[in-house]
């Protein structure tokens, strides 16, 4: 291995590690904050990603945006109906699926809690990161997520 290949691998892992150890302090300050009096970081997780998709959701949906295994998430779904916050409703294509959505109760909790942790969430990166910075941010990190279509040699011929 060279030494160029060798750079890369530890910059990578350099940046991997400042990443996940910003997400780490953030996340400690927010859950640290009073607004998760009705719902958990992780429940308010689950309720915004529903209320961002505005629609009903199977919970295979719901798991590919947030950091819950399988069995996990169903034990929150389950949770979560028990208190009034979602319903489940068997698919009308696939009557083996369910979907999930807000009840009117879920919906007001998600804006509350959204509300107040939209001002946290303000004041920690507005306060570290001009707002140039927050656009690169923001680029940097769709970017790690969109497939990278463009990333690999066209065919010859092309």
């Amino acid at each position: 291995m060279n030494s160029a290949a060798r750079t890369d691998i530890r910059l990578t892992n350099e940046a991997w590690e400042a990443l996940m150890t910003a997400h780490a302090t953030l996340m400690g300050t927010f859950g640290g904050e009073g607004m998760w009096k009705e719902a958990s970081v992780r429940e308010y997780d689950v309720l915004y990603t529903i209320a961002k998709r505005g629609e009903p959701m199977r919970i295979c949906e719901i798991q590919d945006s947030v950091l819950l295994s399988q069995p996990a998430l169903s034990r929150m779904i389950d949770r979560l109906a028990t208190r009034g916050l979602i319903d489940r409703a068997a698919d009308e294509h696939d009557g083996r699926a369910v979907r999930v959505s807000l009840t009117a109760e879920g919906a007001r909790v998600q804006r509350e809690i959204g509300r107040a942790h939209a001002k946290s969430v303000a004041r920690e990166l507005g306060s570290a990161l001009s707002t140039d910075e927050l656009h690169e941010l923001e680029r940097l990190c769709r970017k790690l997520v969109t497939p990278a279509v463009s990333a690999s040699p066209a065919p010859h011929g092309a």
